[in-house]
């Protein structure tokens, strides 16, 4: 009995000596010829424990992307409070409030050696140059910081 599939693949002819009949039949998936190579199952199986190898490589990365985040947070709220006290500064706000004067503080705790850096005569344009350079030097510090940290994998 020859069983051979049609070009539009609905149909099969069974065809014996004389007898021909046609069946519709359901499209069957190509796949690729059983050649009982053994060698296959091998590579899979090699590829499976290479992914398994990988987890400490993922576990690095993981961390590394964590503590690159946090870096990147750290130095970001820092510069949030320089900016802050500058707002505060320039704008005269009250130093008697709880909120500026806990945000002066730490900006001038942050601020170490930048705070004199630049001495004019207007003290808002000196918290305004000085501060202001402090949060960028953290700024451009935590990035640095933060790719060297990525690089660690």
């Amino acid at each position: 009995m020859a069983k051979w599939r049609e070009e539009s693949g609905k149909t099969i002819k069974d065809t014996e000596e004389g007898d021909e009949q046609e069946t519709p039949t359901v499209p069957v998936p190509r796949t690729a010829p059983d050649t009982g190579d053994s060698a296959r199952p091998e590579r899979q199986g090699s590829r499976r424990r290479a992914r398994e190898g990988n987890g400490l490589r993922t576990g690095m990365r993981r961390v590394s992307d964590t503590a690159a985040a946090a870096v990147r947070v750290i130095a970001m709220i820092i510069c949030v409070l320089l900016a802050l006290h500058i707002a505060f500064v320039v704008f005269s706000a009250n130093d008697d409030n709880s909120i500026v004067r806990t945000v002066n503080d730490w900006a001038d705790w942050f601020a170490w050696r930048f705070r004199d850096m630049f001495v004019p005569k207007d003290e808002r344009v000196a918290v305004l140059v000085n501060y202001g350079i402090a949060a960028v030097v953290y700024l451009v510090a935590g990035r640095v910081v933060s790719s060297l940290i990525r690089r660690i994998r």
